[in-house]
């Protein structure tokens, strides 16, 4: 029986049964793999740390889409950086936007995801309100002039090609790139093995907006427990709207979910101590 076993820690772990390797690659950025595993489906790893499966992706992108923009209640234009899968393209696109730019500095992860993780971006790509552009997600939010009313980084750990996604400059330009109320929302791994990731990207948010917080959601590939999404407005309502307000908007947009839900997005700010403990 094959196994791969997860890279991301050096002292715990989890490993998973290779049923069929799909794709594996070196590419101009990082080590690609996708395989098949009999539990958890399809499975993309890069640099040998899981990045999503078939089985569990939906929790990830819904409540790093989901939380955001229903929070903000008018959202027209939207930046992924990062989300070759296209699974963050596909959420943000099930509502009325506008226009939803994703800048993906590896084309490689973006065409393998289309040809085989469609259950995960389904015709995300296809859509004529994606603008996908093949860049490097730092340097496009250094120079871009465009204005965004929703930032989502899902980017990978910080390390590699994702390590430069969590300087106070990357942030500093986001925050430029936000319309007055804009949102910026992170990903920012898993506290219980990850506290100096999450402690260290409030540090640097917090002179940049008036409200900096996290919120949480337990994803099962991201072993260690609670995973935790940063949080930067200078609208310090949204994260305040009453579960009624966000329960309405739910419903105008008509959203089908497996995870997300009206009352758990507002339950969602709601920390375990120990998280609340490493960003008091």
């Amino acid at each position: 029986m094959n196994w791969f076993e997860e890279t991301l820690y050096r002292e715990v772990g989890q490993r998973f049964v290779v049923g069929q390797i799909l794709y594996r690659e070196k590419t101009e950025h990082q080590d690609l793999v996708i395989f098949e595993n009999p539990v958890m489906g399809r499975i993309l790893a890069l640099d040998g740390i899981i990045q999503t499966t078939e089985r569990d992706e939906f929790i990830y992108h819904e409540m790093l889409t989901h939380v955001p923009i229903l929070a903000h209640g008018g959202v027209k234009r939207v930046l992924i950086i990062g989300g070759g899968d296209g699974g963050m393209l596909e959420e943000v696109l099930k509502h009325p936007v506008e226009k939803c730019t994703m800048v993906e500095i590896d084309r490689a992860v973006v065409d393998l995801s289309i040809k085989y993780l469609p259950s995960i971006c389904g015709r995300a790509f296809e859509d004529k309100r994606t603008d996908l552009i093949i860049a490097d997600g730092l340097k496009y939010a250094a120079e871009t002039s465009d204005k965004f009313d929703i930032i989502i980084v899902d980017s990978t750990d910080p390390m590699g090609p994702g390590e430069v996604l969590f300087t106070t400059q990357f942030y500093t330009d986001c925050r430029r790139c936000l319309n007055p109320g804009g949102l910026l929302v992170t990903q920012n791994g898993v506290p219980f093995f990850q506290a100096e990731e999450l402690r260290m990207t409030r540090g640097r948010l917090k002179p940049l907006f008036k409200d900096v917080a996290c919120y949480v959601a337990a994803v099962p590939t991201y072993y260690g427990g609670f995973m935790a999404f940063g949080w930067g407005t200078d609208n310090a309502e949204a994260r305040r709207q009453p579960v009624e307000a966000i329960r309405k908007r739910f419903q105008t947009a008509r959203l089908e979910t497996r995870y997300y839900t009206p009352d758990l997005h507002v339950g969602a700010f709601a920390l375990p101590k120990f998280v609340g403990d490493l960003i008091a």
